[in-house]
């Protein structure tokens, strides 16, 4: 396999890959994997027009991930990975983020690999149609939130789908919000930061709708996302808004899949990082399921 760097131009060979298998994360799609190229220093490779496979880096260790492809190559592209590791760098096979599926189509022999579920990074799934609707109980004081908003900013709001030519206002909207965080924040703050603009850069051929909320024609809030065709699953992979603005976030939440994914099935909104304050956010929207993700470690002889 000849791994290169992935670029902008790279998108287009890699779609015909994505949603040929049952995969509920939000690593199922190729946003995430551009997204974070920099941070991981992804690298891809085709390999015998059967699968995408991955290589990417953590503590200058290499990794990878489950290939993108179709079930019956799964186990096949498995392996093919297994031997680059253990013949070309001379590593054992080490994988994050493995989805559930995979985990149990291959059914690993436990004496050749260790699988062990990461908890802290499962994803959160929603019912699409209880956060479109703010419906029911649960979700009574999102709904609080969300009307509060629309009041307090009443014939001021506009939701509006984005595009590229508004990549210059999200680009101020970002710096505006980075200052806010100040130097105290996670360094993969800044790598997000590098990501979303690369996406903007490069927004008329990545497969992402965006939309953004405007207050009296001034950008507050935005979203990214793709779609998962075979999951019927919305991933929302970016979501920013003014934490100023009481019910804002309610409010980008529901409209950007009212405008951009009106008929989902689920609603993917990635990990909690294990961070306690994320995990309670992600609660209180009432998650339906999870999709779990395994770390897989080759035991080396």
């Amino acid at each position: 396999m000849q791994f290169k760097n992935l670029e902008p131009e790279d998108i287009m060979k890699i779609m015909p890959f994505v949603g040929r298998r049952p995969n509920k994360t939000c690593d199922s799609g190729v946003v995430d994997s551009f997204l974070w190229r920099e941070y991981y220093h992804v690298q891809y490779a085709i390999s015998e027009n059967r699968a995408v496979q991955w290589l990417m880096e953590v503590d200058g260790e290499p990794y990878t991930a489950m290939p993108l492809c179709a079930e019956e190559d799964l186990e096949k592209s498995f392996y093919e990975l297994v031997d680059y590791f253990n013949q070309v760098l001379k590593k054992p096979l080490r994988i994050y983020l493995a989805d559930e599926e995979a985990v149990q189509f291959l059914n690993l022999d436990p004496v050749r690999f260790q699988v062990t579920e990461q908890e802290d990074l499962k994803d959160y799934l929603y019912d699409g149609e209880a956060l479109r609707t703010l419906a029911g109980k649960k979700l009574h004081k999102k709904k609080n939130n969300y009307n509060a908003f629309v009041k307090a900013y009443e014939g001021r709001v506009e939701y509006r789908r984005l595009c590229c030519s508004d990549r210059d206002e999200v680009w101020k909207f970002l710096d505006d919000w980075r200052l806010k965080k100040g130097d105290d924040v996670e360094e993969h703050l800044d790598y997000e930061v590098r990501g979303i603009h690369e996406i903007l850069k490069n927004c008329s051929i990545m497969p992402v709708e965006m939309g953004g909320v405007y207050v009296d024609n001034k950008l507050e809030a935005f979203s990214i996302g793709s779609f998962n065709p075979l999951e019927n699953m919305a991933i929302i992979h970016i979501e920013k808004a003014n934490p100023d603005m009481r019910g804002l976030y309610q409010y980008i939440n529901r409209e950007f899949l009212i405008h951009a994914f009106p008929s989902v099935r689920l609603v993917n909104r990635e990990d909690d990082l294990g961070l306690e304050g994320l995990r309670r956010a992600k609660m209180s929207y009432n998650p339906v399921d999870f999709a779990r993700k395994y770390s897989v470690n080759q035991i080396w002889p």
